[in-house]
């Protein structure tokens, strides 16, 4: 007889979104929280004037531009599986944020738009998980819209993104003309605008209608059993074994908006989709689900998710064992040990207090600043640390400074939270004490300058420095502050490493030229 932990952690599935901004990954995240009963009203991301806003889009400044910049979590029953998304920003200004949620996740569910095929953003994501070599479950989304052929779009997957694909059902019509899905998988066409019995069309043997139906008698109908014969003999075998590799993407056509197919590819993702998987230690040992120890590592850090309250909140990814609220977990990385009581689970911003999780989910735990994104939790006497978690070379820099002198106190508060977060990156100069900040793009400024004015009522003047190519010293005792100088400023992080930030590459060169001793280095 299975151990009851090991029957709960089989249930998990844990899963991010990704996609580029405005392929509707918030839109289908609501709707399987609708389908998953997890709420009862599916908002759009888009709905300002309806004042009904996304659940995963919970921070202000989210509802007012329409896009999702942080990684939202949530969770819902569903068929005897327990369901945790990661719903991530789209935005390519916040990948680092969506990067580090990717190393949190067992599989993911990859977006694209119709019309638009795959598109930067897309790709970038796309390669992490390929990296990871996790599943990749495809909705090719909006096809209530015209958009390109769906052959097209099959044959783009393959060479865009070099991963096989096989289509799990497939459109009758587009656009207007949209009149369902011939499910392959499921041996049914599912109706748009059908409820109830109506909804479902039972195929025969050969792949036609089993009964006759108006549907029939369109050229879209007759389209559809040509390009399903041509999938049937020329494309790829459905292969489980390759899905779970992240060799072969399961493909579904539907549209998010109008909750159509949506339902289908919960039931049918969650089949296929895996259950925790063993992750990595630094010293290359392997950390199996089932391991009675609990253990698990922070993956993203949320300041001010209650502003009333100013708290901030560690995510934890469960890699092993089961977390009880009140046991006594140890942080290598400070060789210290932390009862963990206040500890929540999440719809986006509502949260509840979890008393016990296991490998799979993920939990939030109240942080007063103990703690650092990639920090490993064990709950046992064991000592390993877990594989480290990307960190992006910033390439924009600002220097920042308080509006109101008079608030300086807040001001440095305020930055030193938000940069415990991880979007943006903390330098200050070696002898000013000035202080810059560093990010991907530009909208993780606009973001921090709208946090520190509406969390921290903080208003900050921010002088833009333009590109730098950061590099950190390996050898920081050879480093002389005469080395410096207004094509490479000499700088310290918030760890009091130093940092070289140069004018461009070829500054950076140059440097080298004069200096081979020191040696350079850039995050990812």
């Amino acid at each position: 007889m299975q151990n009851p932990i090991n029957e709960e952690i089989a249930s998990r599935r844990t899963f991010a979104i990704i996609s580029h901004p405005d392929a509707g990954k918030t839109t289908i995240t609501e709707k399987l929280l609708y389908f998953g009963g997890a709420i009862r009203d599916a908002g759009t991301v888009k709905g300002k004037k309806s004042g009904k806003f996304a659940t995963s889009d919970w921070m202000e400044i989210e509802k007012q531009r329409g896009i999702s910049v942080t990684s939202s979590v949530m969770q819902f029953d569903y068929q005897g599986k327990r369901v945790n998304i990661l719903d991530t920003p789209g935005h390519e200004d916040f990948s680092e944020d969506t990067y580090r949620t990717l190393m949190a996740v067992d599989a993911a569910v990859m977006m694209v738009d119709v019309a638009r095929g795959i598109e930067p953003q897309t790709i970038k994501l796309f390669k992490v998980c390929r990296m990871r070599g996790i599943p990749i479950f495809t909705f090719i989304n909006k096809m209530d819209r015209q958009g390109k052929e769906p052959l097209d779009l099959m044959e783009e997957l393959e060479e865009v993104l070099g991963i096989e694909s096989y289509a799990m059902n497939w459109p009758i019509g587009m656009g207007k003309e949209f009149l369902g899905i011939y499910d392959r998988f499921n041996n049914r066409i599912e109706q748009v605008r059908a409820e109830g019995d109506d909804r479902f069309l039972e195929l025969d043997e050969d792949g036609g209608l089993l009964e006759s139906h108006p549907m029939m008698e369109t050229s879209y109908y007759q389209q559809t059993l040509e390009d399903v014969l041509l999938l049937n003999e020329a494309g790829n075998d459905f292969d489980e074994e390759r899905i779970a590799k992240g060799e072969l993407t399961p493909v579904f056509f539907g549209s998010a908006l109008t909750s159509f197919g949506v339902q289908t590819f919960l039931e049918t993702f969650l089949q296929f989709a895996p259950p925790p998987q063993p992750r990595m230690t630094k010293d290359e040992t392997e950390v199996s689900p089932q391991s009675k120890e609990f253990s698990g590592f922070i993956f993203k850090i949320q300041a001010n998710m209650n502003p009333a309250h100013r708290d901030r909140i560690a995510f934890v990814r469960i890699v092993s064992g089961a977390f009880e609220r009140g046991m006594t977990v140890s942080v290598p990385r400070i060789s210290r040990t932390f009862k963990l009581t206040q500890t929540t689970q999440f719809l986006a911003d509502d949260r509840e207090t979890v008393n016990e999780a296991v490998a799979g989910d993920i939990i939030g735990l109240h942080d007063t600043g103990n703690y650092q994104i990639g920090d490993t939790i064990i709950g046992g006497k064991s000592s390993f640390t877990f594989d480290a978690l990307p960190q992006f070379t910033p390439e924009l820099f600002v220097r920042v400074t308080a509006k109101n002198v008079m608030k300086s106190k807040h001001f440095h508060k305020g930055i030193l939270q938000l940069v415990q977060e991880g979007a943006i990156q903390y330098y200050r100069t070696l002898h000013t004490e000035e202080v810059l900040l560093g990010a991907v793009g530009q909208l993780q400024f606009e973001v921090f300058e709208h946090r520190m004015k509406n969390e921290y009522n903080v208003e900050v003047h921010m002088e833009n420095l333009g590109s730098k190519v950061a590099r950190w010293i390996e050898n920081e005792s050879d480093v002389k502050e005469s080395m410096a100088g207004q094509r490479a400023m000499l700088v310290k992080d918030r760890y009091e490493k130093l940092v070289f930030l140069f004018e461009n590459e070829f500054a950076m060169r140059w440097f080298h030229d004069k200096n081979p001793d020191i040696n350079l280095y850039s995050l990812l």
